[in-house]
């Protein structure tokens, strides 16, 4: 998995002395600029999240025309209507709350500011994109139209972007491409596929609120896989037996470790019961049987949740629903279902077992050796 990035009070290394000269330069330069816009952190420190285009704008009606006329189309009509913004997408609420001009995320980083001006330690956006550059202008244009703090693209051509992940220092990687997020997932990067839910809710606009379902997501399937070939009363034994083992992490325990990172830093200055970002585990596990593994297992890893939340296999969506997240994330579709249909912005993690399985069923036989 991605590893969380050094700490901003940690020396660079000497062949890194380029690079901070460079970063320096840049710094320098974006000062000058009369412009209201902060400048991008250094992404060496940042908590950096890349979004496709196509997660961030509502782009149903281009896309259409991509599948049925093909690339040469697409790119006409994307430069013929590049004035006109693209309507916001499935991350839109993420990064910023509408229609009013308010800010999720973006809220995190002028609290941060405000208590820290010199950090870098802050969220970064960067627009991941197989596009063609042609349509670029539509891009920042649309960018521009809403305000967003988005400096950093790139745009493949065409191309698969996930080999450019590790090289922007991703954190997280929204994508509406399922098969992408799987390959990031594999290159150890915390990644989901966005769903846009069929009613819109009213989210904070002074909070960022996270959720995390807990095995195959936060924790491996290590338990989920009990589970599923064994049953219940194997599983509440297995994880009565290894309740002091802590679990092996999932693919985005490095994304709450990010998370936390930036929180201690309100806790230091003693904003916790004022923290603009709150995390919450939302898990079909029974608490009495089988949650002490769970809250161990954080407790190990040096991380804290701030509402853990055990349902014994009751549905999530009316849940999600008191919480209001700004995204969620949950590895089966099932689950992913029930929270957009009661208005959650909810993120698939296409990771182990319980994607051969929906609602319990086996989709796929397992193969003979």
């Amino acid at each position: 998995m991605s590893e969380i990035k050094p700490n901003e009070s940690a020396p660079a290394p000497a062949e890194d002395n380029g690079e901070e000269k460079d970063w320096a330069a840049a710094k320098a330069f974006f000062d000058n600029l009369k412009t209201h816009k902060p400048r991008p952190p250094k992404p060496r420190y940042a908590v950096t999240i890349a979004v496709s285009s196509r997660t961030l704008f509502n782009m149903v009606a281009e896309r259409k025309i991509y599948e049925e006329e093909g690339v040469e189309k697409y790119v006409a009509y994307q430069l013929e209507n590049e004035n006109e913004p693209l309507k916001p997408g499935a991350a839109f609420p993420f990064v910023k709350v509408r229609p009013e001009n308010r800010k999720a995320l973006m809220n995190v980083n002028s609290r941060l500011r405000e208590l820290y001006p010199d950090s870098e330690e802050l969220f970064d956006i960067v627009l991941m994109t197989n596009n063609h550059a042609q349509v670029g202008v539509r891009l920042i244009n649309s960018i521009n139209h809403y305000d967003l703090t988005i400096e950093r693209f790139c745009m493949t051509g065409g191309q698969s972007p996930i080999g450019y992940l590790k090289a922007y220092m991703t954190n997280l990687y929204l994508s509406k491409d399922s098969e992408k997020v799987g390959e990031a997932i594999e290159e150890g990067i915390a990644a989901a596929t966005m769903f846009t839910p069929t009613m819109e809710m009213k989210l904070s606009d002074t909070q960022l609120r996270v959720a995390f379902d807990g095995d195959a997501v936060l924790f491996s399937d290590e338990s989920e896989i009990i589970v599923k070939k064994h049953g219940l009363d194997t599983f509440f034994e297995h994880e009565k037996e290894f309740e002091n083992k802590p679990l092996a992490q999932g693919p985005l325990k490095c994304f709450l470790e990010a998370l936390g990172k930036l929180q201690r830093k309100f806790y230091a200055k003693n904003e916790r019961l004022n923290c603009p970002i709150r995390t919450f585990l939302v898990t079909a596990r029974s608490a009495a049987s089988s949650g002490a593994r769970v809250l161990k297992t954080l407790r190990s890893w040096g991380l804290e949740i701030d509402e853990a939340l055990f349902l014994a296999g009751a549905p999530k969506g009316p849940l999600l629903q008191k919480i209001k997240p700004h995204i969620y994330f949950d590895d089966q579709m099932f689950h992913i279902e029930g929270a957009k249909e009661l208005g959650t912005i909810s993120a698939h993690v296409p990771y182990g077992i319980g994607q051969k399985y929906n609602r319990g069923k086996l989709i796929e036989p397992e193969k003979k050796e």
